[in-house]
C-alpha cells in the first residue's frame, strides 16, 4: 500500500512504551451502533483526571490502532497528564478508512465515522469525561478522517489536528481511493469547500471545532495542493482570512498560517518534507489546552503583507482577490499555487 513506510518512521518511540502505567485493551462491550465493525482499543492510564480529557488517535493506511498505540506519544503523555485515548482499526484490508461514502461523510449516516462517534461517547459515559475537551488527531488516512469528524459531528469535537491529509469530501465517491483528490486535482472555490462542510449536518447553527493541519511541501502521497483547498474550506467555515505568517514554527523550515485570531484555525506549511510528516504529539496537546508550553521567543514573525512593495518570504505574492505586493524579496521568487493563492518561496 502507499504509506507502508510509516511503519518504520518511529521506531525509536515504541522503546518507550515498556515504562507506560497501563496496557492498551480492545474493548469487545456494546458501545454503540457499528455499521463496518471497526475495532475499539482504549488507552486509560493508571491515574487519570477527574474529568479526564478523551483524544481519538486515528492511524494511517496500513497501519492498526495498536501500531498507532505504538508509534505515537500520545500514550506516554497520557500517563503524564491523565486523559485517555481511543486507538480505533480500520475495519477492511487496505486498513485504510472510509472517507468516501455519503454515510461517512454525514452526520450519524453510518459506516466508520459513526462508529468512531459512538467510541468517544460511550468513554465519555464510561469515564465520566469532560464533554470540552474531546479532541481527534490523525496522520494520512487518519488525517483525512480527522477532517471527517470535525465536520459531521461538529458538537462532540473541541478540536481537531490533521496531518497530511485532504480536506472533508475531497475524497468522496464510489471507490476506497480517489485520485483525482490526491493528486491535488480537485479544486474548488472557498464557498464550494465551507458549503460541502455545512451540509455534512444540515441545520447544525452550533460552534465547530477549532482545528490546526499540518502537510509538507513535497508530499507525492496526498499532494501539495491539498493544503491550499483545507485553507480555503476552514477559512470559509469559519468566516475569517489569513492574516499573517509565523517563520520558522514550531521547527526550522515550517511555516504556520495564522487565520483570524489564531484561536480557530492554524496551518503548517513544512517545506522540503514529504508525506512522512513527523507526528509532534506536544504541539498538537498544546493545541487542545492539554499542554502548556514554555514562551519562546524563538519564532520571527512577519506581519502580512499590506503597506510594503514587496512580499514577505512564505506570503502571498499573487492570487484572485488579492491586492498585496506581488514582487517577492531576494532569494525568494513567487510560486503559483492556485487561482486564489501564490506564495514567495526559497529559489532552489
Amino acid at each position: 500500500m502507499r504509506f507502508s513506510s510509516f511503519l518504520s518512521i518511529a521506531a525509536a518511540v515504541a522503546s518507550t512504551f515498556a515504562q507506560l502505567s497501563s496496557n492498551l485493551t480492545l474493548i469487545t462491550e456494546d458501545f454503540g451502533e457499528n455499521p463496518t465493525n471497526v475495532p475499539f482499543y482504549l488507552y486509560v492510564p493508571k491515574t487519570i483526571q477527574k474529568h479526564p480529557a478523551i483524544i481519538l488517535g486515528v492511524h494511517w493506511c496500513t497501519g492498526t490502532g495498536p501500531v498507532f498505540f505504538e508509534n505515537t506519544e500520545y500514550a506516554k503523555y497520557a500517563d503524564q497528564f491523565g486523559y485517555i485515548v481511543i486507538f480505533p482499526s480500520a475495519p477492511r484490508e487496505s486498513k485504510c478508512w472510509d472517507v468516501a461514502s455519503n454515510a461517512t461523510l454525514s452526520h450519524n449516516g453510518g459506516s466508520d465515522s459513526l462508529a468512531l462517534a459512538n467510541m468517544v461517547k460511550w468513554t465519555l459515559r464510561k469515564y465520566r469525561g469532560d464533554p470540552n475537551r474531546v479532541f481527534v488527531t490523525g496522520l494520512s488516512s487518519g488525517g483525512m478522517m480527522t477532517q471527517v469528524m470535525v465536520a459531521t459531528y461538529p458538537e462532540l469535537f473541541k478540536a481537531g489536528s490533521s496531518y497530511c491529509g485532504v480536506p472533508y469530501g475531497c475524497f468522496r465517491g464510489p471507490g476506497e481511493w480517489n485520485n483525482v483528490c490526491s493528486e491535488g486535482r480537485l479544486i474548488k472555490t472557498p464557498k464550494q469547500w465551507g458549503d460541502d462542510v455545512r451540509n455534512a449536518y444540515p441545520g447544525y447553527r452550533g460552534p465547530r471545532p477549532k482545528l490546526q493541519i499540518w502537510h509538507g511541501s513535497e508530499d507525492v502521497g496526498l499532494a501539495y495542493q491539498n493544503f491550499h483547498e483545507s485553507n480555503k474550506m476552514w477559512s470559509n467555515v469559519f468566516g475569517i482570512e489569513w492574516k499573517r505568517n509565523n517563520t520558522n514554527t514550531p521547527f526550522a523550515n515550517y511555516t504556520q498560517m495564522v487565520y483570524g485570531d489564531g484561536t480557530k484555525y492554524v496551518a503548517y506549511s513544512a517545506a522540503g518534507v514529504g508525506h512522512d510528516i513527523k507526528i509532534t504529539a506536544l504541539d498538537v496537546l498544546a493545541w487542545f489546552g492539554i499542554y502548556k508550553p514554555r514562551p519562546t521567543t524563538t519564532t520571527t514573525t512577519t506581519k502580512a503583507p499590506a503597506p510594503t512593495p514587496t512580499a514577505l518570504p512564505w506570503g502571498q505574492c499573487g492570487g484572485i482577490t488579492y491586492k498585496g505586493p506581488i514582487t517577492c524579496g531576494k532569494g525568494f521568487q513567487c510560486k503559483r499555487w492556485t487561482d486564489y493563492f501564490s506564495q514567495c518561496i526559497p529559489k532552489y
